[in-house]
Formats: structure tokens, C-alpha cells, sequence
């Protein structure tokens, strides 16, 4: 069983990257095509939670909610709930490849990204991850998630090609969604809303040098490449999440007053 802790009014669940891996593996061991689905909040997905409804759906309804954010981790041991580390989805998804050569071929579909993007992603897993087959790639028009007819040929897509995992690209709150709204139309064992991953993979975009992602600063870098379309959304996170961190905090401290566990 799983430890799972409350924080910022969603449950994590405090498990590593090997273990995410062996659990996504287990499921498409097990055959069952029933879209168990993942996510992994950071802080600006904490932010989002607290207002927005649909989000909170999907977390609910998620088989795996993964710390992402270094931040999201440090306030976590802050109020006392340890959780092992981060398990970004731009790591995951390698490391879920990596572990293809011990586990046996791994059929993956790529749901979005910019035209042509999740193509070049295709290749270049390939040419990395030879037991990984990229069985799909589809790159979503504008407001697809509102067309029923979209929606409908992506589902069949994924239903024609089979994939044992679905690596969902539409950026959050937008993937957790239309994953969500669709869990049980998608024919795939597992699900990961992974965010610019496939940017990543494609070599759409590059990711913080490896000593700002272990410093907890990948986020900088980030700003730093998309200024115009990032900046804003970090300065609202910057300032709301410190609130949420308070918030957190005031709430243990009352059980304790009384003689009870601080921890939720």
C-alpha cells in the first residue's frame, strides 16, 4: 500500500522514481486497459487546484499524484510529511523508457506538442530507447477539447494503435482535464499528463542544465527561455504559494494545541 499525504488539499503519494516506474510497469503487466492515470503537481498546479474545480476532479480521480516541484517537496518536509523527492514528468517519462530494456518492448502514443514536434520526439526515442515503439503521434488543433468529433478521432486513434502507455503533452491544467473527462475511453494501461516532455524529447526545448534541476531551480531556466509566456504565471505563483505554505502550516499547529497528530 502506497503512503499517501493530504497537502495543500490534495493527496500525494510518497513513493520515488523506481517505484513510480515498477508501478506503471505493473500495470501494463496486469493487461487492463482502463487508463490509470498520473499526475504530478508543482507549484503552479497547487496554485490552480485551489480555484479551479475541474482540477480537483482529476486529482481525485488519478491513480498516481507524483511531487514534481522542488518546492512543492520542501514544503512538504517543512510541515513534517517526507516525501522521498521529486518524480517530474520530464523524468519519468525517460526513466520509464530506460527500464523498457529490462521490462520488455513498451508501445507509447504521443498526444500533443506543436505540429511535427511529437514526430521528431518518435525519432529520437527510437534512436535512444530501441525497446520503446512509438505507436502514435497526434498533435491537437486549437480548442480540440471543446469538438466532440476531435475528440472522438483521438480516442479511436489510441484505440487503433494500442499503446501500453499514453504520454499526454497539453500543458495543466488542460491535459489533467481532458484526461480526466475521457479516462474511460482511453484504451492505454497507463496515462501521464507530462507536461513539455515531449518538447523535451524532440529537442523542441531545452531543459535546465542538471545542477539547477538538483538545486530545486528549474524553474529559473524556464523563465529564462520563455519570459514573455512564463514570467506572469511564476510571479502570481510566487506570490499565492507562500499563503498556501502558511495556510499548511496554521493547520498543524491547531491539532497539536489540542493533543492530537499534526500530520493530515
Amino acid at each position: 500500500m502506497i503512503q499517501r499525504i493530504k497537502l495543500f488539499g490534495f493527496e500525494l503519494d510518497a513513493i520515488g522514481m523506481s517505484e513510480t516506474v515498477e508501478q506503471i510497469y505493473a500495470w501494463v503487466a496486469g493487461g487492463q486497459r482502463d487508463c490509470r492515470f498520473v499526475v504530478t503537481p508543482n507549484v503552479d498546479h497547487a496554485v490552480l487546484y485551489q480555484r479551479n474545480a475541474g482540477l480537483r476532479q482529476a486529482y481525485a480521480n488519478a491513480s498516481l499524484v507524483l511531487a514534481d516541484g522542488m518546492p512543492v517537496v520542501a514544503a512538504a518536509r517543512l510541515l513534517g510529511r517526507r516525501l522521498p523527492g521529486r518524480v517530474p514528468g520530464s523524468d519519468l517519462a525517460p526513466a520509464l523508457f530506460t527500464a523498457a530494456a529490462r521490462h520488455g518492448a513498451l508501445r507509447v502514443y504521443l498526444l500533443g506538442a506543436g505540429p511535427g514536434v511529437a514526430e521528431r520526439a518518435a525519432v529520437n526515442i527510437k534512436a535512444r530507447w530501441p525497446a520503446v515503439h512509438v505507436v502514435g503521434t497526434y498533435s491537437p488543433p486549437l480548442g480540440f477539447e471543446r469538438d466532440r468529433g476531435e475528440n472522438d478521432k483521438i480516442l479511436a486513434q489510441i484505440a487503433a494503435a494500442k499503446p501500453d502507455v499514453l504520454l499526454v503533452g497539453l500543458g495543466a491544467p488542460k491535459q489533467e482535464l481532458w484526461v480526466n473527462a475521457h479516462r474511460h475511453q482511453i484504451e492505454a494501461a497507463a496515462t501521464l499528463c507530462i507536461g513539455a516532455t515531449i518538447d523535451f524529447l524532440a529537442g523542441e526545448k531545452k531543459r535546465a542544465p542538471r545542477w539547477m534541476r538538483r538545486a530545486g531551480l528549474e524553474w529559473l531556466h524556464r523563465v529564462a527561455s520563455e519570459p514573455r509566456r512564463l514570467l506572469g504565471r511564476y510571479a502570481r505563483d510566487a506570490w499565492i504559494f507562500p499563503s498556501l505554505v502558511a495556510r499548511e502550516w496554521i493547520a498543524t499547529l491547531r491539532p497539536a494545541a489540542h493533543g492530537g497528530s499534526p500530520n493530515g
